[in-house]
């Protein structure tokens, strides 16, 4: 390094201790780097209301809480099929009711509580979407909602 001068030296050093920095930077995991993004954690299972096949059968669909909306997660249902909800015994309603459907497996969506709504579904694949009651479809006093989906 002798026929090296100052310069040179400088410029060799400087690359080499950014080399040895960003390399111990990927060991610090607690620190938050402004380019990483956490995964949101999954939705936790709920067992807010009862859900019954028409026949009388208990229903297996997931509920989820999305801030003050339970939704009820129909992606895996078949094409055509009916629900009867009914809130747990001694519990009210939940303040909004939601319904999760997959485009393109579901057409149509029917709901009969205090009132009648007919919801259409986009054709086609694509993102899950979030059908939620609108006030009035259901009210404390309603003893059962029914919900019949089929395709278009």
């Amino acid at each position: 390094m002798a026929g090296i001068n100052r310069r040179n030296r400088v410029s060799f050093i400087l690359p080499a201790l950014a080399g040895v920095f960003l390399a111990g930077c990927s060991h610090l995991t607690a620190v938050h780097w402004p380019w990483t993004h956490k995964t949101p954690p999954p939705p936790v299972p709920v067992n807010e209301v009862i859900l019954t096949m028409d026949n009388g059968a208990a229903a297996a669909f997931p509920q989820y809480w999305k801030r003050n909306t339970l939704l009820i997660d129909l992606e895996a249902a078949a094409p055509e099929g009916s629900l009867v909800l009914q809130p747990r015994a001694g519990a009210p309603w939940p303040v909004r009711l939601g319904f999760r459907v997959a485009p393109g497996s579901i057409g149509v969506l029917e709901v009969r509580g205090e009132q009648r709504v007919i919801m259409s579904v986009a054709q086609g694949a694509g993102q899950p979407i979030d059908l939620e009651l609108a006030p009035g479809v259901y009210t404390r006093a309603t003893t059962q909602i029914q919900l019949h989906w089929k395709p278009r």
